[in-house]
């Protein structure tokens, strides 16, 4: 019986379901998992990555030993500047780590997925290039590189640059310190470079699978449809979900003992 009031557990009883799986997903791997799950269906600027969320996730990284650690992730990317603290909190507490993407992690949230040593995918799963989009006015985004342009104004040309040069800095570092460690620089420079650039991927939206992450040598585990732990990590997935529309939050960060969750008020809801 759980140590809450019957009344307390009904009224929170999604995230203790969740936590519940939470823990049985743990005895299966000998690893602490922990969720970074964002709308990734909805317009809502709080969904993406922002500077607030390394206080969330510090306290979920501080939750436990800094033991081996998955991290099941969905996002549509964010700001580059958060995702580097976000990699440097998960580099610092979770030096063993693996990434699990059971649906999609684009953009910037590829990037917190090359700061794993492996990433863990399905047939469902996805990763996306890291070119930067940048705002040009309200509401209005365009890709970096387009602002590289002849004729662009310097200012936004500069800013451009600045902020292609940010990622493929921080895509460099994290692959050469981490699932690449040990491989030439000069290779991880030309998987940079197909991630951050037009010329490989097409499409800031294209969809790199497991078997694409695979052709661009990353580390990647890839489980198939049939096998007993990728199908409680994608219902759990389903749970995060279901329970992210039906409550309308936009955000959802827990482990087996932290929960914390996000309404597009951007108003914590803990437990």
């Amino acid at each position: 019986m759980p140590w809450q009031s019957p009344l307390f557990w009904v009224a929170e009883k999604d995230r203790y379901l969740r936590q519940l799986l939470i823990r049985d997903i743990e005895e299966t791997t000998g690893r602490r998992l922990i969720v970074y799950f964002a709308d990734c269906e909805g317009a809502e600027a709080s969904a993406q990555i922002l500077q607030s969320d390394d206080a969330y996730f510090a306290e979920l990284l501080g939750a436990d030993d800094p033991s081996p650690t998955d991290l099941l992730l969905e996002t549509n990317g964010g700001s580059t500047d958060a995702t580097e603290k976000l990699v440097g909190l998960l580099r610092s507490c979770a030096p063993d780590l693996r990434v699990i993407v059971p649906c999609r992690a684009k953009s910037n949230g590829t990037l917190l997925a090359l700061a794993a040593q492996e990433i863990i995918m399905g047939v469902t799963s996805e990763l996306g290039p890291i070119d930067p989009i940048l705002p040009i006015g309200p509401g209005a985004n365009v890709p970096a590189h387009l602002l590289l342009d002849p004729g662009v104004d310097i200012i936004a040309s500069r800013a451009a640059s600045d902020a292609i040069s940010q990622t493929k800095g921080l895509a460099q570092t994290l692959l050469s310190t981490g699932m690449l460690s040990g491989v030439a620089s000069e290779e991880i420079q030309k998987i940079v470079d197909k991630l951050a650039g037009r010329e490989h991927f097409h499409s800031h939206g294209s969809v790199i699978d497991a078997d694409e992450a695979v052709k661009l040598s990353l580390k990647v585990q890839k489980l198939p449809a049939n096998d007993g732990l990728w199908q409680a990590l994608w219902l759990l997935r389903c749970m995060y979900a279901h329970d992210l529309r039906q409550n309308r939050l936009v955000k959802i960060f827990e482990g087996r003992k932290v929960s914390n969750t996000l309404r597009a008020s951007a108003l914590p809801g803990g437990g």
